[in-house]
């Protein structure tokens, strides 16, 4: 199976990025996960949000994949604890599809993007900075991960 993150903007901090790659990589080889950045839409000179999350939308849409099963993050989704995450997981490898993580701009995913979403996944009920995001995700599938593969989990 393979975990893409579509993820919104193109330059990020090396904070995020180390952060990123770190734990995508410590993730098992079955679940390959990689990152796709999308070029932010265009702000500015008044023009409305609406805009620059239509033209991000069009642009995610043509980066995702045929077949794949589409989880819009969005702050109105369901919130999953670390297990309940695991559990998904497990459902997601047995499925066999491939995953798309969506993470969208600086005003969030367009409307018609979070309706076609297989799934909506709450971080958090807080608003979060959309590079801690890519950070937060891939550790949270890694952790996820390794519960799966009976590591130890401190709060056993």
């Amino acid at each position: 199976m393979r975990l893409r993150l579509l993820a919104v903007g193109t330059r990020m901090p090396g904070w995020v990025t180390e952060g990123f790659t770190d734990y995508a990589r410590r993730l098992s080889a079955s679940l390959h996960f990689t990152l796709h950045e999308i070029e932010p839409g265009r702000r500015g000179n008044g023009a409305p949000a609406s805009r620059a999350m239509a033209e991000e939308a069009q642009r995610i849409e043509s980066a995702l994949k045929p077949g794949e099963f589409i989880v819009a993050l969005d702050e109105r989704g369901k919130e999953m604890s670390t297990r309940e995450l695991a559990d998904w997981l497990a459902q997601r490898m047995q499925d066999g599809r491939d995953v798309a993580l969506l993470v969208g701009g600086a005003d969030g995913l367009a409307v018609p993007l979070r309706e076609r979403a297989d799934q909506r996944w709450s971080l958090s009920r807080l608003t979060l900075p959309h590079a801690m995001v890519r950070v937060l995700v891939a550790e949270q599938l890694y952790r996820a991960q390794s519960l799966l593969a009976n590591h130890p989990y401190h709060r056993d």
